[in-house]
């Protein structure tokens, strides 16, 4: 080939170059959005920076059955391990993702076997074609090759790198949505904990009554005989006694369930829940430090989840764009060909070699990768707005459970002075109708509103514990 040949060779080839990464680099813009990460700088007027999600849970809850639960349930639950898999195959594509980037090398080896046709091209060629002592081709021809073969694709623009990544903030997101996972569940059990502990206290109380109205059923029993009461008194009575006799079957089916849900969770058949439920009517929920909301972003799992995804989500962007640009890739190889076993491993007759580089970049047709780049920018949207939205709720939680915990606190006071008021009427209607000074539905309605006060005493005292373990929750502690 000629000098000026050779010229307009690499002129042509410098065009089409110049062409290719033209036509790739109009890429559309980008959909770019920036999170808001303002939050108010306190819950209440105190803004104290304390925070209670940094103790861990082990501190936080002091009840030894109820941290025995939570200890089986953090190594059986069956949700849990399924999640500790999506962490494992995250990890998987890291290292993927990882080798993509780096050069491929592979050993390869053949045989083969070829007769073609004296009286072709290639048989003619053959006959003519003395190898050595004067000898022909072999008929039929014999074909072994060995061998080493690289290819690397030169990530010119990062889209390998940003791939991979891309890839760890996954897996890290990942490990964010086990802890929330863990949060999640650690709550659970400790809520449905406190409920089978209230349940067996509302329990004791229908039995206390039941023995209370007993007393009370026989005395109207008696005074009929004395013609001191009707047969109404004695109906109204035992129908009562009957009705809150039903209700200790719908509690013991209530405690069954819940038993059944905390074992669900601790990942183990049904069995008796070990608790100390004698206590519960006295105890206190402790008390839980908010901090201030700026602390909601490390301390919550599914906020830091939803950082990390939107990082990914970024990457993922770079990545589709670069797909517009041109890829450069390069190929070699290096091994043996011989037809003979004895001329495989010959050097350098039988030694083959080659080494070329590869230029593409898309020209036409390029709807797909704009498809992709637009699909990947609307993803950004998404995880932007995830992020927000998951900010947003994370401070709604933590101010709803600080106001229930106000709230409910008020009630409980309340209801524990209405719960002995009532307790102090029944002994006076029941002194008042034995001596005829009280009517007999004086006595069933005291009892009965002593119950019920008694039951709604026992249920806010749930709720308030309920409340302490979601304040808890909510601020981001039972992960560590």
């Amino acid at each position: 080939m000629s000098i000026m040949k050779k010229s307009n060779f690499i002129q042509l080839w410098a065009v089409v170059f110049v062409l290719l990464l033209s036509f790739a680099c109009k890429v559309p813009e980008a959909a770019l959005r920036q999170e808001n990460k303002e939050l108010p700088l306190a819950y209440n007027a105190s803004g104290d920076s304390i925070n209670s999600a940094q103790i861990p849970w082990r501190s936080f809850f002091e009840d030894p059955n109820l941290k025995a639960l939570i200890d089986s349930a953090l190594s059986r639950n069956q949700e849990l391990n399924i999640f500790l898999q999506e962490i494992q195959i995250a990890n998987n594509e890291i290292k993927a993702r990882k080798g993509e980037y780096l050069p491929f090398v592979s050993i390869q080896g053949g045989a083969g076997v070829d007769k073609v046709g004296r009286y072709t091209r290639f048989g003619a060629l053959e006959a003519t074609t003395e190898i050595k002592d004067g000898k022909e081709f072999p008929e039929p021809f014999t074909d072994l090759m060995v061998g080493a073969f690289a290819s690397w694709e030169l990530d010119v623009w990062k889209k390998l790198r940003n791939s991979k990544k891309s890839a760890v903030f996954e897996y890290l997101a990942t490990v964010e949505g086990r802890n929330f996972l863990i949060t999640n569940l650690v709550s659970e059990i400790a809520s449905s904990y406190y409920e089978l502990m209230a349940l067996d206290n509302q329990l004791e109380i229908i039995r206390q009554t039941i023995e209370i109205q007993k007393n009370a059923y026989e005395t109207v029993k008696l005074q009929k005989e004395a013609a001191k009461a009707t047969e109404l008194a004695v109906k109204r009575f035992e129908a009562e006694l009957a009705k809150n006799r039903s209700l200790i079957y719908a509690i013991q089916q209530e405690i069954t369930e819940t038993e059944n849900r905390i074992n669900f969770l601790t990942g183990r058949f049904p069995q008796p829940i070990r608790r100390s439920s004698a206590s519960f009517s006295e105890s206190s929920p402790k008390l839980v430090q908010a901090g201030i909301p700026s602390q909601l972003l490390i301390n919550r799992p599914d906020i830091r989840q939803a950082e990390l995804e939107l990082a990914a989500a970024k990457l993922d962007v770079k990545v589709a764009r670069a797909n517009f640009y041109p890829s450069f890739r390069i190929t070699a190889g290096m091994g043996f060909q011989a037809f003979n076993t004895r001329y495989l491993l010959t050097s350098p007759e039988s030694m083959l070699y080659g080494l070329a580089g590869d230029l593409m970049a898309p020209l036409v047709n390029r709807n797909a990768i704009k498809a992709q780049y637009q699909t990947a920018n609307s993803k950004q949207l998404q995880a932007v707005y995830e992020y927000e939205q998951r900010i947003l709720n994370g401070y709604y939680e933590v101010s709803n459970q600080i106001a229930k915990i106000s709230n409910l606190e008020q009630s409980a006071n309340l209801k524990a002075s209405q719960v002995q008021a009532l307790t102090e009427s029944i002994a006076i209607s029941s002194s008042l109708f034995r001596s005829a000074r009280a009517d007999y539905m004086e006595v069933l309605l005291t009892q009965r509103d002593a119950l019920e006060s008694k039951m709604e005493l026992i249920e806010t005292k749930a709720q308030q514990m309920n409340a302490m373990v979601h304040l808890y929750q909510a601020l981001g502690g039972g992960w560590n």
